[in-house]
């Protein structure tokens, strides 16, 4: 008996090992969840096609046979987070004469205040026009507890867009941010994963109905992904599909219902979303 299974447990092992070197594919990757057909699947875009993936993107997974059109697939959240943390001071273009922060300075955003690529942003009708605010998201890959700096990006499975929608009035007059940065709507991310070796140098650059508001680079930020990684699992356990908002630059100014505020980044993609009235 057991000399049958031998040959069983020799193929796992080398599935398995395919399945881990397989998150860098030539170096870069670009994943996305998605629905297609009745089912939600994670799967790895090929151009205009999605290979579809079978088992866990945060676990063990394998290449499945299933291909679809990227133009047939809804495209959802990147992952389904434990939670949402964000940066608040990342960029001095964004805190100006301030004093930056000696370390990452995480608050909480809310999983419920996730939003997908081409998902509605809620205008609330009780407030002024809400902030945009362009940020690389982390994509937390496996848990992580007491991480090193230099260790920390094993720990991620890569970087999405992101927009910390922002109701100015309710933050500066709230004595907490919860409703200023995690109503329904105001976290959207995506539309795909970037899982590379390195994130370095990558531009982010958000325009709202096709006009440049803000640019700056991953290289701008005052605490990178390995720091904030690194720090924050001092703290708080980090689960798989834990999504980290990493800071804005520059400034920000309201949107209204209409228009159409879009995020890039370098070799990740664009996320889009549209303004509307409650």
């Amino acid at each position: 008996m057991f000399s049958r299974l031998v040959p069983l447990f020799l193929f796992l092992a080398v599935a398995f090992c395919s399945l881990s070197a397989s998150h860098h594919e030539n170096g870069e990757t670009r994943y996305l969840r998605f629905e297609a057909e009745g089912r939600v699947a994670y799967g790895i875009l090929k151009g205009e096609k999605v290979q579809e993936l079978g088992g866990d993107l945060f676990g063990s997974w394998w290449k499945t046979e299933i291909t679809h059109n990227l133009k047939d697939v809804k495209i959802l959240v990147p992952s389904v987070p434990s939670k949402v943390m964000a940066l608040a001071g990342n960029y001095k273009s964004h805190i100006g004469e301030a004093k930056p922060p000696a370390n990452p300075e995480p608050f909480l955003k809310t999983p419920s205040s996730l939003q997908h690529h081409k998902g509605n942003i809620v205008q609330p009708p009780d407030h002024a026009p809400v902030h945009f605010e362009a940020e690389v998201v982390i994509v937390i890959g496996r848990r992580a507890k007491n991480v090193s700096k230099e260790q920390a990006l094993d720990y991620v499975l890569g970087i999405t867009n992101g927009n910390d929608i922002s109701a100015r009035d309710w933050q500066k007059g709230d004595v907490q941010w919860w409703r200023a940065k995690a109503a329904d709507t105001f976290s959207p991310c995506g539309p795909y994963i970037l899982s590379a070796s390195d994130y370095a140098g990558l531009n982010m650059t958000l325009r709202v109905n096709g006009e440049v508001k803000q640019k700056a680079s991953t290289d701008d930020m005052i605490h990178g992904i390995r720091e904030t990684v690194s720090f924050i699992s001092r703290y708080t356990t980090l689960e798989p599909g834990d999504l980290i908002f990493t800071g804005t630059p520059g400034k920000t100014t309201g949107m209204n219902p209409g228009d159409v505020v879009t995020v890039e980044i370098d070799k990740v993609g664009v996320l889009s979303n549209t303004v509307v009235k409650q």
